[in-house]
């Protein structure tokens, strides 16, 4: 198994066991993180051969061993260091002649769901498997001559976010697989929380894992499943699973869409003119290769999709659905409809909510782009307060650069955000924001804007405090490090430097939910899991830690709440 690296002299600094927020004991499960050790270099495209199907036998893209994997000095992420990160989206084709273009293409929709790796896998006219992955955007990994290497009426594909270091690459899914009745595909969105637990037991078997996602158990239980049919065989192997996984396979001569009995990751269906069938994370996946909405994939439900047309299947009792509530905050593009409700509206009502309950004085209202912006939007149109972009944010930030010598303040913020001037001098200002996690970005935010001459700066969160980690397929950090579970809104308010710092209420959340509000996860307010985690989390270390720019130790954090 993979090394794991932990702060074990910081898991002493946790004063409060409490939720601040509510007075309830909290669990605090560490979170691990896994830098799986080198693993030998393979082409960057694999297509499978009938001497290839003996067994197990995984065969997985990697880089090639010319390429240049240095950093510079200073790495950064695409994404804000302060989010969580969701773990991926997928899609599904079946019956398209142009099915790996029409993949790419709903890659690129959902692209804002993994921007670390992105993959496909076809079945061509010989019912072959031909498999693309690669490391970076969609449009980075495919152009038109490796997709002419795609052929075929049907495929799956996935994009993919991953703090899994020097071998990411072996991680890119979608995952093939040759066993004895043939070879089978798999892009998964979700976390499993008992996969140590089953990969040990298959290991013990005689299992030969060649990566480190818990994607890959998955192809394992199939293999050794003894069900009949094929579909059986999923049935079989999910039923020994726990955690979230909304997930797309294909055969030979099949597609198969699952999702698990929670709901845990949204996972929708559609038809195209031509009647060719689509699954997507999401619906706006659907909207750019102009296919028809025709309903989510049901918690539990098993979709068939072959020759005969679609089948549907129940994977197991049903349980209460538990969607994740953050799919609505933050990870959906506003355009899309997840879990039957319109992403756009919703933060639209939250900002409003914000507005009613949290008013403050001001004059202007600006937000945190880009998903803050649709709360901002409900938050200027409750208040009538005008709604301005008082920070820019820079679409072209690359993973890497080379800082000065002469060290810049908040050198991670300004590369991505600018302040306007014109729009903050003198003024009070309104800050719309998603979320905060550890609070470090936000205080860099405060000081930007107080440079850029805002008079009052007050923080408004679409969202209720995070005071737990999430298991279910979001990039958290660990309960001890974020800080809505260490301190009251009041504390955090002087840690981050606003003039006024305000919370979504939970129960206000949930009252506008309405009759829905139970089939909705909050675990990450509550710590309240509906799976329980069996496998604890540990703290990030060392260089794959990542915070605004400043790579190095937790402790290093200027600012940090750790002392």
């Amino acid at each position: 198994m993979a090394a794991t690296t932990s702060f074990s002299s910081s898991l002493s600094l946790i004063p409060k066991p409490n939720n601040p927020h509510t007075n309830k004991p909290l669990l605090l499960f560490p979170k691990p993180f896994l830098k799986p050790p080198h693993l030998s270099l393979l082409p960057s495209s694999i297509s499978p051969s009938p001497s290839l199907i003996h067994g197990v036998s995984s065969y997985f893209s990697s880089p090639s061993p010319t390429e240049d994997h240095s950093h510079t000095p200073f790495d950064y992420n695409d994404e804000d260091d302060e989010k969580p990160r969701e773990e991926c989206g997928v899609v599904g084709i079946y019956g398209d002649p142009e099915a790996s273009r029409l993949c790419y293409l709903a890659l690129h929709a959902l692209q804002h769901r993994g921007q670390e790796g992105a993959g496909i896998v076809t079945v061509s006219n010989e019912k072959v498997l031909q498999t693309i992955t690669g490391v970076g955007l969609v449009s980075e990994v495919f152009n038109e001559s490796k997709l002419d290497q795609l052929p075929g009426e049907f495929a799956i594909g996935h994009v993919r976010y991953s703090t899994a270091g020097a071998s990411m690459l072996k991680n890119v899914q979608p995952f093939v697989a040759g066993y004895r009745f043939g070879s089978i595909g798999v892009a998964h969105n979700g976390n499993l929380v008992n996969y140590k637990t089953l990969r040990a037991m298959l290991e013990e078997n005689g299992s030969i894992f060649n990566t480190s996602s818990d994607t890959e158990v998955v192809l394992h239980l199939i293999a050794i499943s003894k069900a009949r049919p094929f579909f059986m065989r999923i049935i079989d192997a999910c039923e020994k699973l726990q955690g979230a996984y909304s997930m797309v396979f294909v055969t030979e001569d099949k597609l198969v869409a699952v999702r698990d009995p929670y709901g845990f990751r949204p996972l929708v269906m559609g038809r195209r003119s031509n009647g060719a069938v689509v699954f997507a994370s999401e619906t706006c996946a659907l909207d750019l290769i102009e296919a028809t909405y025709e309903r989510e994939v049901y918690p539990g439900e098993v979709l068939v999709v072959d020759k005969d047309g679609v089948k549907s299947q129940c994977l197991m009792p049903k349980f209460e659905p538990k969607q994740c509530i953050f799919e609505h905050i933050y990870f959906s593009l506003p355009n899309s409809i997840v879990f039957g409700r319109s992403v756009y509206e919703s933060r639209h009502v939250f900002g409003e909510i914000l507005a009613t309950e949290s008013p403050v004085e001001c004059d202007v209202v600006i937000a945190v782009p880009d998903s803050g912006v649709v709360a901002a939007l409900g938050y200027a149109a409750k208040s009538g307060v005008p709604f301005q972009q008082g920070l820019i944010r820079s679409h072209y930030v690359g993973r890497t650069f080379i800082e000065p010598s002469q060290k810049i303040r908040d050198f991670g913020v300004k590369l991505k955000l600018s302040p306007v001037r014109g729009v903050l001098e003198g003024k009070r200002v309104v800050v719309v924001d998603d979320s905060i996690v550890r609070g470090t970005t936000s205080s860099k935010i405060v000081r930007l804007l107080r440079e850029a001459g805002a008079k009052e700066v007050h923080m408004r969160i679409a969202s209720p405090p995070i005071v737990a980690s999430c298991y279910y397929g979001v990039d958290t950090p660990s309960s001890e490090e974020l800080i809505s579970n260490r301190l009251r809104v009041e504390e955090i308010n002087k840690f981050i430097g606003s003039d006024s710092l305000a919370f979504l209420s939970f129960d206000t959340l949930k009252k506008h939910l309405g009759k829905d509000s139970k089939s909705f996860c909050y675990a990450c307010f509550t710590g309240d899991y509906p799976v329980k985690p069996t496998e604890v989390k540990v703290k990030r270390g060392g260089g794959d830690f990542i915070d605004d720019g400043l790579v190095g130790s937790f402790e290093s954090i200027e600012a940090g709440w750790v002392r």
